[in-house]
């Protein structure tokens, strides 16, 4: 960066940070391009990219894209944009998917974690979009123990781990892919998946944008899908204000056997799930550096027959019986057997040292010294 680039892709917030070091400046950038305009004013960086835009040339040409122009957006755009040309995608060019929306209000959460195991079982491609990342990684992982192979996709997987998943459910079964896809709201925008039949709102949106996005993941291209809102009896009130203001008009719906076969269709057959066994370790060598030591296994090996951390007992040469009259053993751990990781530890009983080696120690001395390598 200090020594410059043509093309910085930046967020706001690390963007920002740069310019505060004066790492990075401004004054130079001919084009400036901000994405996902009203997304970034729904997370809050409205500000920041306020101040990134006037710290680039007024004489240089800014592109806006964005959904929508509420939320600041179009004052965004009034004060850059001088004399700008829009360009909107046409509606009309656009085939129009049959979307259908149903709400479910589940008994509890119990029944509502059966009710997402049902939803979960068909045949065709659906995504299940949750508040947290962790609900996204944990339900995944319930559906696959259950038989339904299902990947996530949240903030916290890089960038191969996201390819790999959406891979895995772009791709036919026949060729290892799945039927179910968990994400959060960073699967709401931006991906695109051909014949998605089902998308389900298993934590409802906390705004009525999220909604759009999320649902328009379906019904794409001039196809049909359902949109499915799951709430608890608690989450009521919520709800129907997230659908006024999408300008959604659906009744809420009791969970009935008949609403939820109809739903799923026709189910998949069962994967069992098998899960991935750990390797097995082998059993650590015993490592010895000195000769005549017996158990005592010391000058710097670090294991021994008795619980505890090894320091210097002996030197080379020198017989374990020498090195036990010269130090006295201080057991730890069991003392009963050979431990996975034992060692002797020795403190000395008199000023002398415990062997031709090492430095003196106190008699209620705890150190140990630092084992030699072989």
């Amino acid at each position: 960066m200090r020594s410059g680039v043509d093309i910085v892709v930046a967020c706001p917030g690390r963007l920002e940070d740069l310019m505060k070091q004066r790492i990075v400046a401004l004054d130079a950038v001919e084009i400036a391009v901000l994405d996902e305009a009203d997304h970034m004013a729904d997370l809050g960086f409205l500000p920041g990219v306020t101040r990134i835009l006037t710290a680039t040339p007024s004489r240089g040409q800014r592109l806006l894209f964005s959904a929508t122009l509420d939320r600041g957006i179009d004052a965004l755009a009034k004060r850059f944009l001088h004399n700008p040309v829009s360009h909107e995608v046409d509606e009309a060019s656009v085939p129009v998917g049959e979307m259908t929306h149903r709400v479910l209000v589940a008994a509890d959460a119990d029944a509502k974690k059966k009710l997402v195991e049902d939803l979960a079982s068909g045949r065709g491609r659906r995504i299940l979009f949750t508040r947290t990342k962790h609900h996204a990684k944990k339900l995944a992982k319930q559906l696959t123990s259950a038989g339904i192979p299902a990947v996530d996709l949240h903030g916290n997987l890089g960038q191969n781990a996201r390819e790999r998943n959406l891979a895995a459910f772009g791709a036919d079964i026949a060729d290892g892919g799945v039927r179910v896809l968990v994400a959060t709201d960073v699967a709401a925008r931006g991906v695109h998946v051909d014949d998605v039949e089902l998308v389900v709102h298993v934590d409802p949106p906390v705004e009525h944008k999220a909604y759009l996005h999320r649902s328009g993941r379906t019904a794409r291209a001039g196809a049909a899908g359902t949109v499915v809102t799951l709430t608890l009896p608690e989450q009521r009130r919520d709800v129907k204000d997230i659908l006024r203001k999408a300008q959604i008009a659906v009744g809420l719906e009791d969970v009935t056997p008949a609403i939820v076969a109809e739903l799923v269709g026709e189910r998949a057959a069962k994967v069992k799930y098998v899960p991935a066994q750990p390797q097995p370790q082998g059993k650590p060598k015993a490592k010895s550096s000195g000769q005549g030591h017996g158990n005592a296994q010391a000058a710097g090996s670090g294991r021994g027959r008795s619980g505890g951390r090894g320091g210097r007992a002996g030197a080379r040469g020198q017989s374990g019986a020498a090195a036990r009259d010269q130090a006295q053993p201080r057991q730890r751990g069991t003392g009963q057997g050979q431990s996975r990781r034992t060692a002797q530890v020795y403190t000395t009983t008199s000023g002398a040292p415990a062997a031709s080696q090492g430095r003196p120690r106190s008699a209620g001395s705890r150190r140990a010294s630092r084992p030699q390598g072989n």
